[in-house]
């Protein structure tokens, strides 16, 4: 009979890896606005070419914006999410998954930048032409990156899922055995988090910010126009990381011994919850495989019209959705009409 899932009994204390995780995050945050603030306004370097410290200031307030949006993107919201529901129902620490996970893609957003400003004109006119082969290439290895991560984690969900209820887990448990091993804790999301940014979509909005600036003025600073990946990379991690804990702590929540409709109500939980993460995962790859299949080989069928489903806000509707599950349970362990089994 499927349980819910168990809290680990180290949930009652911070760990000292997420105290370093916050301690991280909070010194992007002071080092990006600190910089800004103190530093770059005080000292009339204009990021925008003209208009004066508030032009500067909006650059940064868009540069965090892009970077706290980007967080909520579906393909990050699924890979967050399932990833940490595979790793807290194996009672492994899930806390840090959405931290590795943008840690990793800031760094694509960051070298980036970095090359950028230091004056690579050829990797700039590549990245604004969306016929070049760097755009091409990329456009391919990241999205077909995500959808193919996206699947198999789904599949190890379904399975485990399914492992739970009594069944054994077959072929399916074992032919992603060695994934199950790549990814078995937070810190190896990093390398995803790295590969999911190959795709350069918000890494070209920012690495263009910091280009404009650099070449609209010739004498900006380098350090200057790198406080803009720093804050894209400051809002995108703590959302991811505070989107990554919350899940954790809703995937190790025990509703109690109660029952819902005849069955126990941890099993409608986990049920619940571990179903609308993968149906995500696996709209949102089919939709990014799609469009890599039509885009780069032309392919007919139902693929274009699957590869133009919008799924631009999809991260956020998945948020809502999770934590409605959790605030339903929640309350429905408060109801006269859910009874102790």
């Amino acid at each position: 009979m499927l349980t819910s899932l168990p809290e680990p009994r180290s949930a009652t204390r911070i760990r000292p890896g997420t105290i370093g995780v916050i301690a991280f995050i909070a010194a992007l945050h002071v080092l990006g606005w600190g910089v800004l603030v103190f530093v770059v306004i005080p000292a009339g370097i204009p990021l925008g070419g003209s208009g004066g410290a508030m032009v500067t200031l909006g650059l940064g307030l868009t540069a965090y914006a892009l970077g706290v949006r980007h967080a909520f993107d579906a393909d990050h919201i699924a890979a967050i999410d399932n990833t940490t529901r595979r790793l807290a129902e194996r009672g492994k620490p899930a806390g840090t998954v959405g931290f590795w996970f943008s840690l990793g893609h800031s760094t694509i957003v960051v070298v980036l930048c970095i090359v950028l400003t230091f004056g690579i004109a050829a990797v700039g006119s590549a990245l604004a032409d969306d016929s070049s082969a760097l755009r091409t290439w990329t456009g391919v290895i990241g999205p077909t990156v995500s959808g193919v991560f996206l699947l198999v984690i789904a599949a190890i969900n379904v399975a485990a899922l399914r492992h739970r209820h009594g069944h054994a887990g077959g072929p399916v448990l074992r032919l992603l055995g060695p994934f199950e091993k790549a990814v078995d804790r937070p810190s190896r999301m990093y390398v995803v988090g790295l590969l999911f940014g190959l795709g350069f979509d918000t890494a070209t909005e920012i690495g263009l910010l910091a280009l404009a600036g650099a070449a609209t003025l010739g004498g900006v600073p380098w350090w200057a126009a790198l406080t803009l990946p720093v804050l894209f990379a400051a809002g995108m991690s703590a959302f991811d990381t505070g989107q990554g804990a919350v899940m954790r702590r809703a995937y190790t929540w025990q509703p109690g011994r109660r029952q819902f409709a005849g069955r126990p109500l941890g099993e409608v939980y986990a049920i619940a919850m571990t179903g609308i993460s993968v149906v995500a995962a696996v709209v949102i790859a089919t939709v990014q495989l799609s469009d890599v299949l039509v885009s780069n080989l032309g392919l007919g069928g139902p693929l274009p019209w699957l590869a133009s489903v919008g799924i631009d806000d999809l991260g956020l509707v998945l948020t809502g959705l999770l934590l409605l599950t959790w605030a339903a349970v929640l309350i429905a362990t408060r109801s006269p009409r859910v009874r102790e089994s």
